[in-house]
C-alpha cells in the first residue's frame, strides 16, 4: 500500500516507444517477441538508472519515465535528453536495431498515489504527461521530439535543432518542438 497523497512538482517526462511493434510481433513467435521487449526494457532501465531517472511504467512496447528534482539533483531536461540518447544508441545494438521514437516534455504534474483505496499506482498525471505522450507519437524511429521547454536547457549542447510547430490531439494550442536525431 502506498501512502495517500502527492504533490504538484515541475519534472521532465519521457515516453519511449518501439515503432512498428505490431509488425515486429507478427514476424516473431511470442517468446521471441518477449525476448526483444526484455532487451529493450533492459537498455531503457539501465539508461534511466545511470541518469537517475525513474521508470514509471513499462506498458507493452513503451516505457514512461520521470525525472524529478529529488533523484536527479541537477538539470532534469539534460538528464532526460542524455537518457534518450543513451537509449537510442543502445537499441541500435539489438539485432538489426529496434526502431524507437522518444518524446520529452518539462512542466508541472501531480506526482503521487493515484487510484482507489484498494488499487493504486505511484505515477505522474496532468497536462505535462499527456503532452509528452503526444510528442512521442510524433517521433519517428531514431528521433527524440522535445518541447521548447526542454530544448532551452540543452540548446548549448545541441544548437540549431530542427524546429516545428505541431498540432497535438486534445490541446487547443499548437506545440513548438525540436527534433534530435543523434548519431
Amino acid at each position: 500500500m502506498l501512502p495517500p497523497g502527492g504533490a504538484e512538482i515541475d519534472l521532465a517526462v519521457m515516453f519511449v516507444d518501439i515503432r512498428g511493434s505490431t509488425a515486429l510481433a507478427e514476424r516473431m513467435d511470442s517468446r521471441e517477441y518477449a525476448g526483444l521487449l526484455d532487451k529493450f526494457y533492459d537498455i531503457a532501465s539501465k539508461a534511466l538508472i545511470s541518469n537517475r531517472g525513474i521508470v514509471d511504467k513499462m506498458i507493452g512496447d513503451e516505457v514512461m519515465a520521470l525525472f524529478v528534482p529529488s533523484t536527479v539533483g541537477g538539470d532534469l531536461c539534460e538528464a532526460a535528453v542524455s537518457t534518450a540518447v543513451d537509449i537510442l544508441h543502445g537499441v541500435r545494438a539489438i539485432g538489426d536495431g529496434v526502431p524507437v521514437g522518444i518524446g520529452i516534455h518539462f512542466g508541472p504534474a501531480y506526482v503521487g498515489k493515484v487510484g482507489t483505496e484498494n488499487i493504486n499506482d505511484f505515477t505522474a498525471v496532468g497536462d505535462t504527461v499527456n503532452t509528452t505522450a503526444r510528442l512521442q507519437g510524433h517521433a519517428q524511429a531514431g528521433e527524440i521530439v522535445m518541447s521548447e521547454a526542454v530544448y532551452r536547457s540543452i540548446a548549448a549542447d545541441y544548437p540549431g535543432l530542427e524546429s516545428k510547430t505541431i498540432e497535438v490531439k486534445g490541446r487547443e494550442q499548437p506545440v513548438e518542438i525540436r527534433v534530435l536525431r543523434p548519431d
